[in-house]
């Protein structure tokens, strides 16, 4: 009984982790270029009372075998780098991948990786972030320049008042092995890892890497309506698992009434 209580607790632990991380999705749902988390759980260690396959006294063998498990553990939490859906913004430094990439930006001297394309300009005319942090590479959009031009492979073409273009750079984008091992630092930027790999870079539209699409952003890749049934789950979840631990208090009262 005193196992049942505990593996009913780590069960409710791990239900209050379903329920942070679905919060956190649900909370970003209109955070553009958001992907979604999603955690993983595994069971614990069992306790075996009896051996699969042992013999016993009469020489027969057991089939199957005693194991009693001790409850369930989060074992990661998972960015998933599924294609959220393009709105439609009509403002030319706004960029959506579609396919597979992320931007690269420079923030306080560190290399980071982004799929956000809600760029802004500065007072000296570099793209960048909503936070500032420079998109790489650099390139600095003259201060003539009447409209700005961006096409699928990424070539930026700044068009001045009386019409005439001149390109002034090609964005490129950069994959990894592993894009669910990217380190989260918040603000819609990624780190390198181990467990993702160096950044590959490459031009927009070869070697498997995605193109951009001007005038369009990459909003939040969350379900809310999967969102909201997974939240059921797991209160239901918490809640059985709270009933397990009531019902163990319950029997161990009985025993301990026994000899009244």
């Amino acid at each position: 009984m005193l196992r049942g209580m505990w593996s009913a607790a780590s069960g409710m632990d791990a239900q209050k982790m379903l329920i942070d991380v679905i919060a956190n999705n649900l909370a970003n749902v209109n955070t553009v270029g958001f992907k979604k988390s999603r955690p993983d759980f595994q069971d614990l260690m069992y306790q075996t009372i009896t051996q699969g396959g042992s013999i016993t006294s009469s020489g027969d063998q057991v089939p199957t075998g005693i194991q009693v498990g001790m409850g369930t553990m989060p074992v990661s939490v998972q960015k998933m780098f599924l294609q959220g859906d393009f709105k439609e913004t009509r403002n030319e430094l706004d960029m959506a991948i579609e396919g597979k990439g992320f931007f690269k930006v420079i923030s306080n001297d560190e290399e980071l990786y982004t799929r956000a394309g809600n760029f802004k300009i500065d007072k000296d005319g570099n793209i960048c972030t909503p936070n500032g942090d420079k998109l790489q590479p650099a390139m600095a959009i003259p201060a003539d320049t009447a409209t700005i031009h961006i096409d699928k492979t990424g070539t930026v073409t700044a068009f001045g008042p009386s019409g005439q273009g001149s390109a002034i750079g090609v964005i490129e984008l950069y994959s990894f092995a592993n894009p669910a091992g990217l380190f989260s630092i918040g603000h819609n930027l990624y780190r390198t890892t181990d467990a993702s790999g160096e950044a590959v870079a490459g031009m927009p539209g070869s070697n498997g890497i995605g193109t951009i699409t001007q005038g369009f952003v990459e909003m939040s890749n969350v379900d809310v309506v999967e969102e909201m049934v997974a939240m059921i789950m797991a209160q239901r979840a918490y809640e059985v698992s709270s009933k397990s631990i009531q019902t163990a208090d319950n029997m161990l009262q009985l025993a301990n009434n026994i000899k009244r």
